[in-house]
C-alpha cells in the first residue's frame, strides 16, 4: 500500500464518529445491572435488626436538610475513597440512596465493583421517603468557624461531621490536672470535647512545670483547676471547663460523678484515689481510661464496667504503705506523662466516637528507656471484691494516704 492510500485510510477513520451513550441510556443500562428496592421495603429494613447500613450519597447541603435515621454520609464524589473506612465489612447489606434514586444507581454499581456483596439502591430516593411520611433526622450543622477548626476531623470517615458533633456533645471528667491530666486535657480540648470536668485540690508549684504543660510560670500559686481552665478555654472556645477545686473523697464522689460524664480519665497520683475512682465507675457505669507513670515507665488501660475487668481485678487491695513509692523518691521523666496522657486522650476519643478497639482487657506498658510497647491481657476476675459475681465491697472506702504530702506526677 502506498503512502497516499494509507493516509487516505487514516483520514477516513478519523472522521468516523464514535457512538456515545447518553446519560439516560447509561442510567437505564446501569439500573438493569443493579438491584433496587422500594421505599416501603427500605423502611422495613431500617426497622429490622439485620445490620443493614443506609448510605447517603447526596451533596453536603442535602444531607444537612435531613436524612434517613442512622444513615452514614459520604458524598458521591468521595464514595470510593471513604466507604471502606465507614463499612469495612463488605458482606453487610447496604441500602444506597440519593435525592431521586439516580445517583444511587451509579453508586450501587461502584460498590459492587469494589466487592460489596449485598447492595441495593433506593428507588425514588430520599424524596420518595419523605413523601411517604417516614421519619427523618435533621442534623445540627457546624458553624463555618467549627468547620475550619475541625476540618482534619471532618476528612476522616470514622469521625466526620456526625462524629465531631458527638465530641462537642461529650462530657469527660479528668481526675487530676497534673502530669497526665495536662496532655490529656489539652488534646481533648483541641479535639472539641464540649465539656471537660477537672478535679484537683492542688496549686501550681514550680516543681510541676517540668511536665505539667497545661500550667505556666506565671500561674505559680494558682489553683490547678483555675489554671487549666484558662489554658483550655483559650485553646478552644467551644470547650466548657467545669472546675472542682477539691480532693476526690467518698463524700463528694457521687455528687461529682452524678453530673452526667461519658468517660473518666484517671490521672490520679495516689492509690486511694485510684480505688475510689474505680469503685465509683463500676457502680455508676462510667468507663475509666486509666493511666499511671513512674520514672521511665507508664501504663494505660480502659476499664468498662460490666464489659471487662476493673482496677480491682488487677489489684484487689492497695499495697502496704511501706511498699508504695515514696513521694520524694519517685520521680518521673518529664516527657513520659505527655506520652501516656496522649494515649489516654486517644482512648477517650475512641470511646466517645465508638470507633476502633479500646484497651479494655488489655494493659499497655510503655518503657521510655527502651522505647518499647508491650501488652498484657487482663480478664475480669469473678472473685473481684467490687465487680465480681459476689462482691464484698459495696460502699466507698477512704484508704489512708501513703505520704504526708501529695504525690506529684
Amino acid at each position: 500500500m502506498g503512502l497516499t492510500s494509507r493516509a487516505s485510510n487514516l483520514a477516513a477513520k478519523a472522521i468516523v464518529p464514535k457512538v456515545m451513550a447518553t446519560y439516560r441510556e447509561l442510567l437505564a443500562q446501569t439500573r438493569r445491572e443493579i438491584d433496587e428496592i422500594s421505599t416501603l421495603e427500605a423502611h422495613e429494613r431500617l426497622e429490622a435488626p439485620d445490620g443493614t447500613v443506609f448510605v447517603d450519597v447526596r451533596e453536603p447541603d442535602e444531607w444537612e436538610e435531613g436524612h434517613i435515621p442512622g444513615a452514614i454520609y459520604t458524598g458521591r464524589g468521595r464514595l470510593e475513597q471513604r466507604i471502606e473506612g465507614l463499612v469495612p465489612d463488605k458482606s453487610r447489606p447496604l441500602v444506597v440512596y440519593c435525592s431521586a434514586g439516580n445517583r444511587s444507581v451509579f453508586a450501587s454499581k461502584t460498590l459492587e465493583e469494589l466487592g460489596y456483596l449485598n447492595v441495593v439502591s433506593l428507588a425514588g430516593g430520599f424524596s420518595d421517603w419523605k413523601r411517604n411520611g417516614y421519619e427523618i433526622t435533621i442534623p445540627r450543622a457546624l458553624s463555618p468557624d467549627q468547620r475550619a477548626r475541625y476540618s482534619r476531623h471532618l476528612l476522616i470517615p470514622e469521625v466526620g461531621e456526625e462524629g465531631q458533633q458527638r465530641l462537642l456533645d461529650a462530657r469527660v471528667l479528668l481526675v487530676g490536672a497534673g502530669g497526665l491530666g495536662s496532655p490529656a486535657s489539652l488534646y481533648l480540648a483541641a479535639a472539641g470535647v464540649g465539656t471537660l470536668g477537672i478535679v484537683d485540690a492542688d496549686v501550681v508549684d514550680e516543681s510541676n512545670l517540668q511536665r505539667q504543660i497545661v500550667h505556666s510560670t506565671e500561674r505559680l500559686g494558682e489553683p490547678k483547676v483555675a489554671s487549666a481552665k484558662r489554658t483550655l478555654e483559650a485553646l478552644n472556645p467551644d470547650v466548657n471547663v467545669v472546675p472542682f477545686e477539691e480532693r476526690l473523697t467518698s463524700e463528694n464522689v457521687d455528687r461529682i460523678l452524678g453530673e452526667g460524664w461519658d468517660v473518666i480519665v484517671d490521672g490520679a497520683d495516689n492509690f486511694p484515689t485510684r480505688y475510689l475512682v474505680n469503685d465509683a465507675s463500676v457502680w455508676s457505669g462510667i468507663p475509666v481510661v486509666h493511666g499511671s507513670i513512674f520514672r521511665f515507665e507508664g501504663q494505660v488501660t480502659v476499664f468498662k464496667p460490666h464489659q471487662g475487668p476493673c482496677y480491682r481485678c488487677l489489684f484487689p487491695q492497695p499495697p502496704p504503705p511501706e511498699l508504695a513509692p515514696s513521694c520524694a523518691e519517685g520521680g518521673v521523666l518529664g516527657v513520659l506523662p505527655g506520652i501516656v496522657g496522649s494515649l489516654q486522650a486517644n482512648e477517650a476519643l475512641k470511646l466517645i466516637l465508638d470507633r476502633g478497639d479500646s484497651l479494655a482487657g488489655r494493659l499497655l506498658l510503655f518503657d521510655a528507656l527502651g522505647t518499647t510497647l508491650d501488652e498484657v491481657s487482663v480478664r475480669r476476675n469473678p472473685d473481684c471484691p467490687v465487680c465480681g459475681d459476689n462482691p464484698t465491697i459495696t460502699e466507698y472506702i477512704d484508704y489512708i494516704e501513703f505520704c504526708s504530702t501529695p504525690v506529684e506526677l
